[in-house]
């Protein structure tokens, strides 16, 4: 592994890097054959996150490859290259929208060159309907690439707007955002608090004036794509570690064939209690971000296994939940009287897909029914090998020395920021997300389009109070009482500068986790005097005065995010987010921007995942699990398309 390169190709806004698969030599034939079962499953699921995030994006995705590998279209033009960066953003985000921003891409390329290229490429290589001339799918692919009024966004939340009909995602036809509130408050009524997460796997379509959902599932919606996850799971089945996690499996199979949430119930309680594996995976229909209304599902997928010596961190948080609990500066009725079920881990992943691919999440915490984490807790990992691979590829980029205002808090960072950020995502994901409690009848739905921003505030702000506790001393989770300064500092200037670098001049903050940080910044910003905004040589800075008075800050809004979110008082969620989370100052982005471009640093990072090669033996057993590294994004991304294409 001397050899090992963190960083590959860089493109647009975008830097793709590399993970690596620390101890997974050491994992038994039977784990590794299990990891591999399981990341096959993971890379079929990669065209349904294609459809859902656009109608056009698998056949805009099929007709790029088409041209890009077309050996009659010359290569060293500067619309081929213009192309090739195009597709490589199609690539990245899953579509033709951008990942962060959900905005449409704005060809560098032509209509006409568009046209001629298709009109080269043999017609058996591109993805034609039933009867469909190349003009007609060039007619119907052009409006939605090149008109910027045609699809112009994937997720739309302006306030006042119908969020579904100018949305371009792909989970609903040809209803309005009433209709879809209406049609699923109405299953939720006769449900109750157990609810299953209704809508969260399928298209609810308007036809004929009768609303009804297209279920994603074998036979139904995205059907040839679930058969393929299915069959691998089955494989994986027949190696799982136990008997606990072969059930898990199977009940997701179940799940898969039937499409019936309340066996996505059953099968989240049953992944919940499985505990003592060391292989573990995340699958199916999930994360709702993707949705204006926050109900849809994205599918998305990651195999893991545990990093047994960073999980003692985990462990030791997971262990003292309760104290947490009771100690939160929440107001009692919103706390939970017992936690349950908290389990927690440092992970490597090895390998990630749909909509975890290729840009992913470092920590993730499941199951997101209230009603079960409430009653069977929830399981949260920090994925180590991807923050390690972002901490590597950092280094020295001046990053620090452009926009921290001085030399000691620059110190300070350096000595503790790779273990604060690790311990914040610990404290966010396994107990921020975990802790708290709904009201009686309040449904977990109700602060509808903000929900989201809300449900992330609350887990960060959680984090960020208990980093500044004693206890983290106590239990040996941070090595000074002044370490967590690194993290108030570097969360405080994201929130308020640094993250604007990945929004483009006139715009307004619209992605949940960027609203949720500038929420929290901006809202500590107004109400105190512990945060300024100060120049220095023509260029603005953060400044912290009272690191005390910021934590005090952090609790006072934590208990108010957590009575918005245990009463569902819709009206406050509003407008905390439209006042503190939306609107940017023109002049300070700008300043940001351009402070960041000379840098040459991308604002974004994704990951190329590794290759997985069974070895078999001459009678046909898998004798061991081979893992290369070399793989390009470019190949990664031709062999995908190649190779795990069911729709």
């Amino acid at each position: 592994m001397e050899n090992f390169k963190y960083t590959d190709i860089k493109f647009a806004d975008i830097q793709m890097l590399r993970y690596r698969l620390d101890g997974f030599e050491n994992l038994t034939l039977r784990q590794k054959i299990l990891v591999y079962y399981l990341s096959e499953a993971t890379l079929w699921g990669r065209d349904i996150t294609f459809d859902q995030f656009g109608k056009f994006n698998l056949k805009i995705r099929k007709t790029l490859e088409a041209i890009y590998t077309d050996g009659g279209i010359q290569h060293d033009t500067p619309d081929f290259k213009a192309l090739e960066v195009y597709l490589m953003r199609v690539w990245f985000s899953n579509g033709i929208y951008h990942h962060y921003g959900c905005d449409k891409f704005v060809p560098a390329f032509g209509e006409d060159y568009f046209r001629r290229c298709v009109g080269l490429v043999s017609p058996s290589r591109l993805p034609l309907s039933a009867g469909e001339s190349v003009a007609e799918l060039c007619d119907e692919l052009v409006p939605v690439i090149f008109d910027p009024s045609v699809f112009p966004k994937r997720v739309n939340k302006e306030a006042g707007a119908d969020l579904v009909e100018t949305s371009s995602c792909n989970y609903y036809e040809g209803v309005s955002q009433r209709e879809a509130e209406n049609f699923y408050n109405a299953l939720k009524a006769a449900h109750g608090d157990r609810s299953p997460s209704f809508g969260l796997n399928s298209r609810l379509i308007k036809r004929g004036g009768r609303i009804f959902e297209d279920v994603y599932r074998v036979g139904g919606l995205y059907g040839k794509a679930i058969e393929r996850i299915v069959y691998w799971l089955e494989k994986a089945c027949g190696v799982a570690e136990n008997d606990r996690q072969a059930g898990v499996i199977r009940k997701l199979i179940d799940y898969y064939s039937t499409g019936d949430l309340s066996v996505f119930d059953e099968y989240s309680i049953d992944w919940v209690g499985e505990t003592s594996a060391n292989v573990d995976f995340v699958s199916g229909f999930i994360e709702v971000y993707g949705d204006p209304l926050g109900l849809k599902g994205s599918w998305e997928g990651i195999v893991e296994y545990k990093d047994i010596e960073a999980t003692k961190r985990t462990r030791t948080i997971s262990e003292n939940a309760q104290w947490f609990e009771d100690n939160s500066p929440v107001d009692a009725r919103f706390r939970k009287p017992k936690v349950v079920g908290i389990t927690a881990n440092v992970v490597c992943a090895a390998m990630l897909g749909g909509d975890e691919y290729p840009s992913t999440a470092i920590g993730i915490n499941l199951p997101n029914a209230d009603w079960i984490r409430a009653e069977h807790g929830s399981k949260s990992v920090t994925i180590g090998n991807l923050t390690d691979a972002y901490n590597k590829a950092a280094k020295g980029n001046g990053f620090y020395s452009e926009f921290v205002a001085d030399e000691a808090t620059i110190g300070l960072i350096e000595k503790y920021g790779d273990a604060c950020d690790d311990l914040h995502t610990d404290l966010h994901e396994c107990l921020g997300h975990g802790s708290g409690r709904l009201l009686p009848g309040v449904s977990p739905d109700a602060l509808k389009a903000y929900g989201n921003t809300i449900e992330e505030a609350r887990a960060d702000l959680f984090a960020l109070y208990y980093l500044a506790d004693v206890k983290l001393v106590e239990l040996g989770l941070t090595p000074s009482s002044e370490a967590y300064k690194a993290q108030y500092y570097t969360y405080i200037m994201n929130g308020l500068m640094t993250q604007l670098v990945r929004l483009a001049p006139g715009s307004c903050i619209e992605e949940a986790h960027m609203r949720n940080r500038a929420l929290i910044a901006n809202w500590c910003h107004e109400n105190g005097d512990v945060i300024e905004l100060v120049r220095k040589s023509g260029k603005t800075y953060v400044k912290i005065n009272d690191y005390a008075g910021l934590r005090a800050l952090f609790a006072k809004l934590l208990a108010e995010i957590q009575r918005i979110k245990s009463e569902g008082d819709f009206a406050a969620a509003r407008d905390l987010v439209e006042r503190y989370a939306v609107r940017i100052d023109p002049a300070l982005h700008n300043e940001v921007l351009e402070r960041y471009a000379r840098l040459g640093i991308a604002p974004y990072k994704g990951f190329i995942n590794p290759v997985l090669t069974p070895i078999v033996g001459a009678n046909g057993d898998i004798t061991d699990v081979a893992v290369d590294y070399s793989e390009g994004y470019v190949e990664q991304m031709l062999r995908y398309g190649a190779s795990y294409s069911a729709l």
